[in-house]
């Protein structure tokens, strides 16, 4: 059996500057190392240990990572398949002009480029399969995953066999600051197992 943990980081700059993120690069804010510190304590209490901490790239979470691996002795990998979605010319723009610039399309299909030059949901979609096999390569252990919501999102659905996306409509996982998933694998039997779900701080205004 593979039990895996899907973790998302905490607030980050971009929350505070009110930009779309994506790629952008923001770090997390003190606030945010707040709520990981608090996570870790949770984790801590619950007994809920691992054997890896694999990171997204992006410093809000590999920071997160970083607390976790510090407080519980794992060690930490970081895997460019779970940085954050690519939302092309729309990363560190405010929403105001982003609205401006590339105003939503009245119905985006699930191969359009998102912000242009981004992904596509069916990119993202089988990019977090990809990442979810190389999870299971691994083989048995429990494993600790930290990345970013619309990531996160994208592998729960290839795990639970939901479709992607399409113009924003299928099922939306609501993952916030810290919010986190836990999940067994058994590949014996191609049955996966959601366990628990805890939609974290939500600490946005």
């Amino acid at each position: 059996m593979l039990q895996i943990t899907l973790l998302r980081h905490g607030r980050s700059r971009a929350d505070d500057e009110r930009v779309h993120e994506g790629r952008y690069d923001a770090p997390l804010t003190p606030l945010g190392y707040q709520q990981a510190q608090r996570r870790l304590e949770g984790f801590k209490a619950s007994g809920l240990g691992f054997d890896y901490i694999i990171s997204s790239p992006l410093i809000r979470a590999r920071a997160v990572a970083e607390v976790m691996s510090q407080g519980l002795g794992a060690p930490l990998e970081l895997e460019a398949s779970w940085i954050e979605l690519d939302n092309g010319q729309l990363a560190g723009l405010s929403f105001e002009e982003a609205e401006k610039r590339f105003p939503r399309p009245a119905f985006r299909g699930p191969y359009e480029p998102f912000g242009g030059t981004g992904e596509s949901q069916w990119e993202a979609y089988s990019r977090a399969a990809i990442a979810v096999q190389k999870l299971v390569n691994r083989g048995p252990g429990r494993y600790l995953v930290v990345a970013h919501g619309g990531i996160l999102n994208a592998a729960l659905r290839t795990m639970l066999g939901i479709p992607p996306l399409i113009n924003g409509h299928g099922t939306h996982f609501a993952f916030a600051d810290l919010g986190y998933a836990v999940l067994e694998y058994n590949p014996a039997q191609h049955q996966w197992w959601l366990l628990h779900f805890d939609m974290g701080f939500n600490t946005h205004p």
